[in-house]
């Protein structure tokens, strides 16, 4: 079974409604006899490789690996909006506990959890005879990871959830008190991810590709340990990723937000979509619908893209992003630019007024843009490579990668030096990286510089300079944050956790604020004109939110509304 196709069965798409918030028991329902029930499910391994596939297909929701990651995209520093968008609640830290993200996705990630549940707690009770040499086991520790991600979403998301490790049944179950982050990665995200490390194949045979391995175990349990503090103990899992030579960088980053090399050398862990399967259904509906039928579609691309070509471009590069990407000044020595002036990571990433190559197939600017203080547009996970509009009825097949070896190579480098360990490993990791993006290298900026590199992240529009530094544990960590992590991972689910965990969203703000300030100021003097070519106006995307970020409030979603007035012992 390919999971570029999620097959789902009647029992969970029956069951998993009463997860949708944690409510009580007391429904008024009559039983359907010709229903699917937890009596008559459950008798053979397929039906619980079925089982099981409904919880990969959760993975799905749009809240998690699809468009409604868009409000959460915007939060920190590399993405802007306008005021006529949803997203501005979010750009502005305006949301409460009744947005929509924030339910949805407490919401989804729920019924993953439920979903799991189910085939961890039927596994318990079921005959091992009834399955092949070591078939329940992988099912146990397939689920077991997809369990422990949805939990971790959760920690990160909203700094606390409900922890529920069994199918809810009784009041009691269904009332439970909220545990706190670190409860939920020491009572559920690490022991899960400590036994599907343990159970789980490296790799898969090309029929079963989107299965969870232990790469990806490994990966998100290193993960956990490095939003732990837990240096040492999450590099050591994160260099055994690294060293187990089971993947490599994919030769062409584009190949990560396209559909032309889906689970590549570089993923670890991806949600398959399909384009092509349902025609007709909107890409917004997934499986939990019980009247219409689910896309198997993800309708981020028509939130990424461009305006003029059927997409709604909710999200825009911060002019802090865009800048990044200026400054990451292509190697002329590197055969893979192959005469292109801009970084291949820039090409792949956004698309610049002054960009090169086809958009949509059409030369850029052939169609308005680029206008109103909107200086780039976002290319991730939108279909310009390869076709003229995004489609009508929002759908795409583009997988959605949350794991990709990148993000293994830049938190090992972060954990490294938090350890104590080797500036010069640091550096050679996040070189793999920038050597790939056609840039020049940190080695190649000391050699050059005698023994110091640029301060990337230091707009030149509005400073002038970029300091020089010395390498060191502060200066290195100092580039992972502010240039390597943004550029590299750009609008792939990371940057806000990332800012929140490393304590730095004000500063960022306010920095960014101050960048704004000046170039309004100035604004007659830098329109359209190097580095970045705005034009019209400032888009003031950190007016609302420097002034109205406060962590106790921001930095984690609040419990949703709905839970609250169903979850007796929430707020107690």
């Amino acid at each position: 079974m390919t999971l570029k196709t999620y097959k789902r069965s009647a029992l969970c798409m029956a069951l998993c409604s009463s997860l949708l918030v944690g409510c009580g028991t007391d429904f008024l329902y009559e039983t359907n006899p010709n229903a699917i029930t937890t009596d008559t499910f459950w008798e053979n391994s397929s039906q619980f490789q079925s089982g099981l596939a409904t919880v990969y297909g959760a993975l799905q929701f749009q809240s998690i690996s699809g468009e409604g990651l868009v409000n959460e995209m915007i939060l920190g520093d590399i993405g802007g909006t306008e005021s006529w968008y949803r997203p501005t609640t979010y750009r502005n830290l305006t949301y409460n506990d009744a947005s929509d993200q924030v339910t949805n996705k407490w919401n989804e990630l729920y019924i993953g959890i439920f979903r799991a549940n189910q085939v961890i707690n039927q596994l318990a009770d079921a005959d091992d005879n009834l399955f092949g040499l070591g078939e329940k086991q992988s099912i146990e520790a397939q689920a077991r990871f997809l369990r422990a991600f949805f939990y971790f979403q959760l920690a990160t998301t909203y700094g606390q959830a409900v922890i529920r490790t069994a199918v809810p049944v009784t009041d009691e179950d269904f009332n439970k008190a909220p545990s706190s982050k670190e409860e939920i990665f020491e009572n559920v995200v690490l022991p899960d991810l400590e036994f599907a490390r343990n159970h789980l194949p490296k790799t898969w045979d090309t029929k079963n590709l989107g299965r969870a391995t232990w790469g990806a175990a490994t990966a998100l349990y290193g993960k956990t340990l490095l939003f732990q503090e837990k240096w040492t103990e999450a590099a050591n899992a994160l260099k055994s990723v690294i060293d187990s030579k089971v993947y490599a960088l994919t030769p062409k980053i584009r190949d990560n937000f396209s559909e032309e090399n889906e689970f590549n050398e570089e993923s670890i862990f991806e949600v398959a979509y399909n384009s092509e399967i349902n025609p007709g259904a909107n890409g917004s509906v997934v499986d939990d619908d019980p009247n219409r039928t689910g896309a198997e579609a993800t309708n981020i691309a028509t939130a990424l893209g461009q305006l003029n070509f059927g997409a709604y471009n909710t999200l825009l590069p911060s002019y802090y992003l865009h800048e990044l990407y200026v400054n990451d000044v292509v190697d002329p020595k590197n055969p893979i630019n192959k005469g292109n002036s801009q970084s291949v990571r820039m090409s792949a990433s956004i698309v610049p007024k002054n960009g090169e190559g086809l958009y949509y197939l059409l030369p850029i600017g052939a169609r308005a843009g680029w206008a109103f203080g909107q200086s780039a547009y976002i290319k991730k996970f939108t279909n310009w490579y390869h076709l003229p509009n995004e489609d009508g009825n929002s759908r795409s097949g583009i997988n959605f990668r949350h794991i990709r070896l990148a993000d293994v190579y830049l938190m090992y480098a972060e954990a490294l030096l938090n350890a104590g360990g080797s500036v010069d490993e640091a550096i050679f990791y996040i070189d793999e990286i920038r050597t790939r993006a056609g840039v020049i290298t940190l080695q190649q900026y000391l050699a050059d510089n005698n023994n110091t590199f640029p301060q990337l992240h230091i707009s030149k529009q509005v400073h002038g300079v970029q300091p020089m530094v010395a390498p060191s544990a502060q200066s290195v960590m100092t580039h992972i944050r502010r240039v390597e992590r943004p550029l590299e991972l750009a609008f792939e689910g990371h940057r806000w956790k990332d800012l929140v965990r490393w304590g730095i969203v004000q500063e960022v703000f306010s920095e960014l604020r101050q960048d704004e300030i000046w170039r309004e100021a100035h604004k007659n003097e830098i329109f359209d004109q190097a580095p970045i070519y705005i034009v019209e106006r400032i888009r003031p995307d950190f007016l609302l939110s420097s002034a109205n970020y406060n962590p106790a409030a921001h930095n984690y979603f609040p419990v949703p509304a709905q839970e609250l007035q169903t979850n007796n012992s929430i707020g107690k």
